[in-house]
């Protein structure tokens, strides 16, 4: 007969190992209820999932939980339907809202999957700080997504560059005029089934009146304003024949920040550069991904300023090989061409690219469960009861 305190261990033991490769489901299931109202009709039989727009379609159901007096409360999943806000809500007027981009996908068994989404909670809550709106628990935040994302799997497409895309935003409710942090506030989910963001490689204009951020700002921050600041360069740019814009850093317009929304790449001479996140550009879960990727693949990767000057130099050189954005959405997003002050600067035929082609097709074969994922990555959503 076991000894009952070896039981015991036993069992802790047996949990930390659940918790550690599954995504810490048992202990968040204990923490945090979540009531669900489910939808008397789905949509799901009106979506052609062979054409996929990126962020128009949604599912059938949204997460909500409310903040006040100091805690979070009210979790509940209902039926997807629009909001109902007091006209001097906050959010309106004073900018609080922060938001992330995830995605969940299922691999080669049919099994749905998250990647890295720990990292995304805690980007939320870095966003939250410093927009002085409350963190999130993380044991509500996955528990949130755990429980959505299965009630919603049957939206999850499996084409190729298909998924379902996941938006967790906050937003600041008070019904108030005045300068203040919000003392109410609303952390919401919403999914949908996406193709890809970017059907084709892109060309970009690099900006020199227009600034997406700068260091003491907000740019590190993943908040609903600075989207809102790029619309117009952006728009300019299309106008111009070009699909985004390259960001500069301000007043000298010397240092390349960011590719649109995306963290940016480069290859000179067989070395990765990509420019350090310096509190003006955001921490890109998927460029982490791409510079762990590299470097355990042998890559010398450098993370620093890098000019346009020396993009310029290496480009009449011949040694500017590639440039590549990333981000949630695009995942890897090829550059065939950049504008500079009249010049263009063509990159290398698609063909001859290697390090943009093997980060995205790695990545890709982590989530399908093609190719092993020795950094773990990858939770599994677990199977809940039914409720």
């Amino acid at each position: 007969m076991i000894p009952l305190f070896l039981f015991h261990f036993f069992i802790l033991i047996s949990k930390t190992y659940l918790i550690y490769r599954f995504g810490i489901q048992i202990k968040y299931r204990m923490s945090y209820t979540i009531s669900i109202t489910k939808s008397n009709h789905s949509r799901l039989s009106e979506i052609d999932f062979n054409h996929l727009p990126f962020g128009r379609f949604f599912t059938d159901h949204m997460f909500i939980a409310d903040y006040s007096d100091g805690v979070w409360h009210d979790a509940r999943i209902i039926p997807f339907s629009n909001l109902e806000m007091h006209p001097a809500s906050m959010v309106l007027h004073y900018g609080q809202a922060i938001f992330e981009g995830m995605k969940a996908f299922k691999n080669q068994h049919g099994e749905v999957i998250f990647f890295r989404p720990e990292m995304h909670s805690k980007r939320l809550n870095a966003s939250a700080e410093r927009l002085c709106m409350p963190t999130l628990p993380q044991e509500l935040f996955l528990e949130a997504l755990q429980q959505l994302v299965l009630l919603e799997q049957d939206w999850i497409p499996t084409l190729e560059d298909s998924s379902l895309y996941i938006r967790p935003f906050m937003i600041a409710t008070d019904g108030f005029i005045g300068v203040r942090p919000s003392q109410t506030y609303q952390f919401i989910i919403i999914v949908g089934p996406v193709g890809p963001y970017y059907a084709k490689p892109v060309k970009l204009h690099v900006e020199q009146q227009y600034v997406r951020a700068i260091n003491g700002g907000i740019g590190e921050a993943k908040a609903a304003g600075n989207y809102a600041a790029s619309l117009l360069p952006a728009k300019l740019a299309q106008e111009n024949g070009y699909d985004q814009v390259m960001w500069m850093e301000a007043p000298e317009f010397k240092y390349v920040q960011e590719s649109g929304t995306m963290n940016i790449f480069f290859v000179i001479d067989g070395k990765v550069i990509t420019p350090s996140t310096d509190g003006a550009i955001l921490k890109g879960i998927t460029r982490d991904c791409i510079i762990t990727i590299l470097q355990d693949r042998g890559y010398e990767v450098e993370e620093r300023p890098i000019s346009i000057d020396e993009l310029v130099a290496a480009h009449d050189a011949g040694t500017l090989q590639e440039a590549f954005g990333s981000g949630t959405a695009a995942v890897v997003s090829q550059i065939v061409e950049i504008s500079y002050q009249g010049e263009t600067l063509k990159l290398p035929a698609l063909e001859r690219s290697v390090v943009a082609p093997l980060a995205k097709s790695i990545i890709e074969g982590i989530r399908k469960g093609t190719i092993e994922d020795k950094f773990g990555w990858v939770v599994p959503v677990q199977m809940l009861e039914e409720v």
